[in-house]
């Protein structure tokens, strides 16, 4: 290991310009340059840059691609080498943690024998000093069915401020409290290029176990688990912006400065973002079942809605259908069961901010912008981001492709390890040998609020905006933007679309005097949270007799974070004071609204 200082860690750099030399003699395979709009989808089978190199799976075929392929040789990327080799990072002074209860790796059931390896322990506790020899390996089980590679791990786990959060698995450190990083661990040479790999929406870094012995072998991995997610610290982001703040906080913690990345669904909307408010940090990007666009915000605020009412068991009842095909939910119970319970121990306040975070979340205009050497992976069945997503994304980013993987539905990296781990080999070695990012400054990172209408614009780093004095009122053009932004948000698409397709001649300046003075005016106020707004709308509305807009405010109280019981407990107050029939007439509307809403899907 090399000499680190006790109190200045190591930086990385993780670019090469011109790119390593590959090893001598190692197979490697070469992919054609990307061009522009490419929308490269080979047939099962047929040759191409990203060939399909498993047969999807049968109805109820056994065992992964591994078992299918034995004699299957690996793509052996180039190995870093150069002034610009990095540095390993280092935290110092990190005390132990204990094991954390939380899902781990595959269940062995699932996968066939296995036997324990060697493994290089964890990172010691305190700094080692020059010319101390590093820790000595110890056993420890592979994470993820049989392999042959031994794996270096060291996880750590980066709490935050507040309630004492669930212990990081075993060998993890915690630094001192950092309410803005992130529970991460790493894996691979700590002199190699450093590869960034983020998880699903209701995964933990585990999903990606099965790429990590290749993928270690030429890249340092750094993997982190979402806020509540996998025993980490419950502290929710309110965007995707923020999610990728947090992960730069945690990366500039360790020195890491540049680096590839790839991310299943909003872990890739985590990478997307990166590569557009920080191009200069980003060395080359892999999107996995991902969107420039989740679905609709409506379909993301109701799953909050769910979430809120009848806790997490819904979501992972049904993640099954959503993450893997038929044929590999009857092959594989146990996998399936491992990945339910995955979403059964995520905190749900965490899992409904990132639900919001996701409905808020559209980059569709910004994909031009995207300047790095992209890969758009998406599994052949995948029906919640799917290959039309995928087509879009490979169609706004100039330098991109896109590979499609057959027999895989959204957690392509679980259900087909192999093709997706090759994929990643090709794209990464290749694109990190183009890579030729390694004269732009790096700046130092600087967290600034994003404005609420603009969450994608900067390029760089900026500083905090200085405050508005208060007698300074918004233009009416301002007010109108931010009043559609907020009657949006509250009410949902579905509403303001049906109403502004009923407005005509006569009625579109009533629907523009609502929104400027309604929503942009008062909605849009600090003074009250959307909550409490939602409790008086509920009142006045009831108390007035307006029942016909009762529906709307109904479902938008519960997408502002009021529970049936909370509703039911305005109603019953309301019924005090504005009368019986009023308040049983309200019941009467809310009951069927609040059904609609919180029923889970069949």
């Amino acid at each position: 290991m090399s000499e680190v200082s006790e109190t200045t860690p190591q930086p990385v750099q993780a670019s090469h310009p011109g790119g390593p030399a590959p090893h001598p003699g190692a197979p490697h395979q070469a992919v054609p340059a990307p061009h522009q709009g490419s929308d490269t989808v080979p047939a099962p089978g047929a040759p191409g840059p990203y060939p399909a190199l498993y047969p999807p799976l049968g109805g109820g075929a056994p065992g992964f691609p591994e078992a299918a392929q034995p004699d299957r040789a690996p793509l052996a990327p180039p190995a870093p080498h150069g002034p610009f080799a990095p540095q390993p990072p280092h935290i110092a002074s990190a005390p132990q943690a204990a094991e954390a209860d939380r899902p781990g790796p595959v269940p062995q059931t699932a996968l066939g024998p296995q036997s324990a390896q060697a493994v290089p322990g964890p990172q010691t506790a305190s700094t080692p000093q020059a010319g101390q020899p590093a820790p000595g390996p110890q056993a420890a089980p592979d994470a993820l069915g049989p392999h042959t590679t031994p794996i270096p791990q060291a996880a750590h786990a980066v709490p935050g401020p507040g309630p004492q959060a669930p212990p990081a698995q075993q060998g993890a450190q915690t630094p001192a409290a950092a309410p803005r990083t992130l529970q991460y661990r790493f894996d691979g040479p700590e002199d190699a290029p450093v590869l960034v790999i983020g998880p699903s929406l209701g995964t933990t870094w585990h999903m990606w176990d099965r790429q990590i012995p290749e993928l270690s072998q030429h890249w340092r991995i750094f993997r982190y688990d979402l806020p509540g997610h996998g025993g980490a610290p419950a502290h929710a982001a309110a965007s995707v912006a923020e999610l990728g703040d947090r992960l730069l906080a945690t990366l500039d913690g360790l020195g890491v400065q540049r680096f590839g990345y790839a991310g299943c669904s909003i872990g890739g909307a985590i990478g997307a973002d990166l590569a557009l408010r920080h191009p200069h940090r980003v060395a080359s990007l892999a999107l996995v079942a991902s969107s420039p666009r989740f679905g609709t915000a409506d379909e993301f605020r109701r799953r909050g809605v769910i979430v809120r009412t009848n806790g997490l068991e819904p979501m992972a009842r049904t993640a099954p259908e959503r993450w893997f095909t038929p044929g590999f939910v009857a092959a594989q119970p146990a996998i399936v069961e491992w990945a339910v319970q995955m979403v059964r121990t995520t905190d749900p306040g965490c899992y409904i901010a990132a639900c919001e975070a996701l409905a808020a979340f559209d980059i569709r205009g910004a994909l031009g912008r995207i300047g790095v050497p992209t890969l758009v992976l998406v599994g052949a069945e995948d029906q919640v981001t799917g290959p039309a997503e995928a087509r879009t994304l490979v169609a706004g980013i100039p330098d991109a492709r896109l590979a499609l993987v057959p027999g895989a539905s959204h957690l392509a990296p679980v259900e087909q390890p192999a093709a997706v781990s090759d994929l990643l080999l090709m794209h990464f070695s290749t694109a990190w040998q183009q890579d030729t990012s390694a004269a732009i400054p790096v700046l130092p990172h600087v967290t600034a609020p994003a404005a609420p209408s603009t969450p994608f614009v900067p390029v760089a780093e900026i500083a905090p905006a200085a405050a508005t004095p208060d007698a300074v009122a918004p233009t009416p053009d301002d007010r109108y933007e931010q009043g559609t932004k907020v009657r949006r948000e509250v009410l949902g698409d579905a509403h303001v679309d049906a109403v502004n397709n009923t407005a005509d001649a006569f009625t579109e300046d009533f629907q523009e005097l609502v929104t400027r003075y309604a929503w942009g005016e008062v909605w849009s106020r600090d003074g009250l949270d959307r909550r409490t707004r939602s409790v008086i709308t509920l009142t006045a509305l009831v108390t007035a007799g307006h029942l016909e807009g009762l529906a709307a405010h109904t479902r938008a109280a519960l997408r502002n974070g009021l529970t049936p019981a909370e509703i039911k407990e305005v109603l019953l107050q309301t019924a005090v004071y504005s009368g019986i029939p009023a308040a049983g007439a309200a019941f009467a509307v809310a009951q069927k609204v609040i059904q609609e809403e919180t029923t889970p899907p069949a």
